[in-house]
């Protein structure tokens, strides 16, 4: 059968053979990560099969010899062993296809190194029917010198069919596929988390997100917020996917009709509650501070502005499910109020921020990284808090995409009292490195054993120390400083860029001076203490001053350079920039027009910035109206 394509692994791999199973489980069990039109797949193991097996497997009396064929040459009795089976069904992020999903039968022949992918199609009797065209072999070869190589065969290469999303060209194999199978089986990395969507079934997960980014794409035209709408609106639109399909499952598996109601605690934009308002789940979202976009859900999307503070004024009895989402200081007391609202309210939370009950989270010296001990600490409070806990990852775009889900307890409901004082004393017991009494936890446990000796007045902390945002958010990332203490530091920084004689590129032939460069150290030594005490205080400090004026500066290297405009591979940055286009509203003066000796070195009409007050023209555009459909 012909080879295709065949990649050598670098010299010296210690990996392999193992390296290359796991790179090929990456493929059959999660093709999502390399084919971007597929959104995941259905598979079912089937064990070991011997050479008997496989051809009841292949039952085509035309197709089978040659099949059994192609898999079994270069037989030696030594290699002669089972192989594996197992069958999965992709699914695309869009279903073109109806009910008719691809299916493969998946064959792992360990004794030869090697898988092979052979698509069908079950006829109405239950039947398989090959598509000879499509079946491909990926192997591992040991050649001479310790060296490794991946082939790829096919077949019948000359009969490939391509849909362009669960069959890719054949040629994508070569030149995309086999690459990242040579270096997922180089680097033989495990992640520390689950395999994204483990806890849902992927096509009904993907057919509603596909119906949810649709219905709600709109909002992203009218994102008031300064948060990049691109991503926050279709992260919020996975998470309700998410959730949506997770309570789908859990009525059907309970057999309940109603919809289950929610309280989103820290909701933030409100996105979220809106969505799962609009998809018929009652339920509310609590926020510290107001964000411009709730005034445009209308009144059926119900948020609160209101400080969380965990007590019983925060107990929720009849609320089926709280929601945590990017929660930060609230994240390990979502389960312990889940737990204490009622024995059967539930929880989701997706962590963030790493914070303790009263805190920051502070690290215990261990192998594991900082995300993945702390997604271990949130799992140990809901254990303690009582829940049987599941760990999912969800797909959405962010690095912190690990949620826990508790959705039964580990006791009975007649051991609650027990439960109870159980987590009352962990909570009790992680206010030892906070220096936080614990007698309110103490009164807590009393309480609810009905101690009468406890004066508990209705709505106390169960914890003093806990401390809520603040209703305004302190900006620190020098955007509040005031604009003459910005203005007067661009003047300085770049008058003494421009006189020096040295240009940054080494000596240009043009002739509008770009100055030279300095360290972000030396430019710190520009400026005189109080200033750079008033930067320490400032997320990011001196550079994201620097950063921050993109206009007059290029940081590169931890080096500051005065940017020229006319060169559009400066930097990254520069290189996605979209040139100005005619007519374009000027809200900005050009700093080089005002201030450089020799001016922009761009004409008018291809600065983004005014060129002069004539040219700044002050933007009246009106805000665009979102449709009551996608509200």
């Amino acid at each position: 059968m012909p080879k295709l394509f065949d990649l050598k692994f670098p010299g010296g791999c210690k990996t392999l053979p193992e390296g290359f199973w796991s790179a090929v489980d990456v493929w059959i069990k999660k093709p999502h990560v390399v084919n971007k039109r597929v959104c995941g797949v259905k598979e079912t193991e089937g064990g070991h099969v011997g050479t008997e097996a496989v051809h009841f497997l292949l039952d085509d009396p035309e197709l089978s010899p040659q099949v059994f064929s192609f898999l079994s040459r270069e037989v030696s009795p030594a290699q002669d062993k089972p192989w594996t089976s197992s069958v999965r069904t992709i699914i695309p992020k869009v279903n073109c296809y109806g009910t008719n999903l691809h299916k493969e039968l998946i064959l792992r022949d360990f004794g030869r190194q090697r898988v092979t992918f052979l698509p069908f199609e079950e006829d109405p009797e239950g039947r398989v029917c090959l598509k000879r065209g499509n079946i491909y072999q990926i192997q591992l070869l040991h050649q001479d010198c310790e060296e490794w190589a991946l082939e790829l065969h096919a077949l019948t290469p000359d009969a490939w069919f391509s849909d362009g999303v669960a069959y890719p060209k054949l040629p994508w194999l070569s030149t995309d596929l086999l690459p990242k199978l040579v270096r997922w089986a180089t680097e033989c990395k495990s992640s520390e988390f689950r395999s994204t969507l483990s806890l849902l079934p992927v096509e009904k997960y993907s057919v509603m997100y596909q119906q949810l980014k649709e219905k709600y794409k709109a909002m992203v035209k009218v994102w008031p917020e300064v948060t990049d709408p691109e991503k926050f609106v279709y992260e919020d639109v996975a998470i309700a996917t998410y959730l949506l399909v997770l309570w789908a499952e859990e009525r059907a598996e309970k057999n309940l009709t109603a919809r289950q109601s929610f309280v989103d605690l820290g909701c933030g934009n409100g996105l979220l509650v809106h969505i799962l308002t609009n998809e018929g789940h009652p339920g509310k979202g609590i926020d510290v501070r107001k964000r411009k976009i709730w005034d445009m859900y209308g009144p059926q999307t119900l948020l609160e502005e209101k400080a969380i503070t965990p007590s019983e004024s925060f107990l929720f009895p009849g609320t089926d499910w709280l929601i945590g989402n990017h929660s930060d200081e609230l994240t390990p007391w979502i389960p312990v109020i889940a737990a204490r609202s009622s024995y059967s309210c539930r929880y989701f939370v997706l962590p963030c921020c790493f914070f303790d009950f009263y805190g920051k989270y502070q690290r215990r010296q261990c192998k594991k990284s900082q995300y993945k001990e702390y997604i271990d600490f949130i799992a140990e409070v809901s254990q303690f808090s009582g829940f049987n806990t599941e760990e999912d990852c969800l797909r959405i775009p962010s690095t912190k995409r690990v949620c826990l889900v508790g959705k039964s307890r580990n006791y009975q409901l007649p051991a609650e009292a027990d439960a109870e004082q159980r987590r009352a004393h962990y909570v009790e017991s992680r206010q030892a490195g906070s220096g936080v009494q614990g007698s309110d936890v103490r009164n807590d446990v009393d309480c609810f054993h009905g101690n009468k000796d406890t004066d508990r007045t209705p709505g106390s902390s169960w914890g003093a120390g806990f401390q809520p945002r603040e209703r305004v958010e302190t900006v620190r990332n020098c955007a509040a400083l005031p604009r003459d203490f910005v203005d007067g530091f661009v003047l300085r920084v770049a008058n003494v860029l421009l006189g020096m004689t040295e240009d940054d590129d080494g000596g240009s032939s043009s002739e509008w001076n770009r100055g030279g460069s300095l360290s972000v150290s030396e430019v710190a030594g520009l400026l005189e203490q109080e200033t750079l005490q008033l930067l320490k205080k400032e997320c990011g400090g001196l550079q994201t001053l620097l950063k921050n004026n993109h206009q007059v500066f290029r940081v590169e290297g931890g080096r500051v350079h005065i940017r020229d405009w006319r060169d559009r591979k400066s930097s990254r940055a520069d290189t996605k920039r979209k040139p100005v286009a005619p007519g374009a509203l000027k809200t900005r003066p050009c700093w080089f027009y005002d201030h450089h000796p020799q001016r922009c070195p761009l004409k008018a009409e291809h600065c983004a910035f005014a060129h002069g007050p004539d040219d700044l023209r002050p933007s009246t555009k009106p805000r665009k109206k979102i449709k009551n459909d996608a509200l």
